[in-house]
């Protein structure tokens, strides 16, 4: 039986791509899309998952658009993914906003309590606003995988805070301090493992080969002139790689929690490695996946027909 999950995303290149792996996956039972504003607005992000899909032949997956902004903060976007939030390919199809990817994200766990995993690849306003709204249905969620947060390495957005934790900290920390099962795909992991343009260039499927050089040629580009690194970060598709192939990553348990105060830590995520801890694990981080089988898999995924 496939697994049924949500994928909350504000594509941005590698969201897209992560969407595109979850679904030439086939392994998977995708109830629902709910976009979130973050790499770019939430008419970009929603704009660039419903092209997609309609790349993809998808169209009969929902999409359901949610915040266009974090809880307490003005949005401030990515500069990596471009204006339109996929760079090379700035889609112009109609956005089709719903504003309803709470209301939708509550119904959906209520109806099958326990078999819901939450996919976040973006900020996680969306889902920390459903917490507030419904935290008995919430609860039911049956876990939470998380691209997001940098514990024992750099941040990407300030000295020590990951995009996606930096944008909502406030999101993130309701989200963080929540009881559920909660699983971290952060730039520990994410760091290691980067693909470049002679990797895409061997994905054989003619529909994605064209529009996958087309965006991965800026995104490269802008992560070179941003962050110094000449090739493409696959954060987001790391994230649904781990439920794709979890023996393919190395986890610990930890204690983390969100800083929202900090003037340089703004969006930190604080792991508590004392030798007794003062509070109990509440997420499992992941700190390694295999770039090799990742990028073996990747390809050949992308390449079916």
């Amino acid at each position: 039986m496939k697994r049924k999950i949500i994928i909350d995303t504000d594509p941005g290149h590698d969201d897209v791509m992560a969407i595109m792996l979850a679904i030439k996956s086939n392994i998977f039972d995708i109830q629902a899309i709910t976009t979130v504003c973050g790499n770019s607005t939430i008419e970009n992000t929603t704009r660039n998952a419903r092209f997609i899909l309609e790349l993809l032949d998808k169209q009969d997956t929902p999409i359901y658009s949610g915040a266009s902004r974090p809880l307490q903060r003005d949005l401030i976007q990515a500069v990596v993914h471009g204006k339109s939030g996929l760079d090379g390919i700035d889609p112009t199809n109609m956005p089709r906003l719903t504003g309803d990817a709470v209301e939708k994200m509550i119904s959906i766990i209520r109806k099958n309590p326990g078999e819901i995993i939450v996919i976040a690849l973006g900020p996680l306003t969306n889902i920390a606003q459903a917490m507030i709204n419904d935290p008995v249905s919430m609860s039911k969620i049956k876990e939470i995988i998380i691209m997001g947060g940098a514990v024992r390495v750099a941040g990407n957005k300030n000295r020590v805070a990951e995009f996606n934790i930096f944008v909502d900290p406030e999101a993130a920390e309701k989200v963080f301090s929540f009881p559920v099962k909660i699983t971290l795909v952060p730039l520990d992991a994410c760091n290691h493992v980067q693909l470049h343009l002679e990797d895409f260039k061997k994905i054989s499927n003619p529909i994605l080969q064209k529009p996958l050089l087309q965006m991965v040629k800026p995104y490269i580009r802008n992560i070179a002139k941003n962050e110094g690194i000449q090739a493409a970060m696959m954060y987001d598709p790391l994230t649904v790689y781990y439920l794709i192939n979890p023996k393919a990553a190395r986890s610990y348990m930890c204690n983390i929690a969100i800083e929202t105060k900090g003037e340089l830590t703004r969006g930190m995520t604080v792991g508590d490695f004392r030798t007794k801890p003062l509070e109990k694990e509440n997420v499992t981080v992941v700190d390694f996946i295999d770039k090799v089988e990742f990028r073996n898999d990747f390809i050949r995924i992308l390449s079916k027909k």
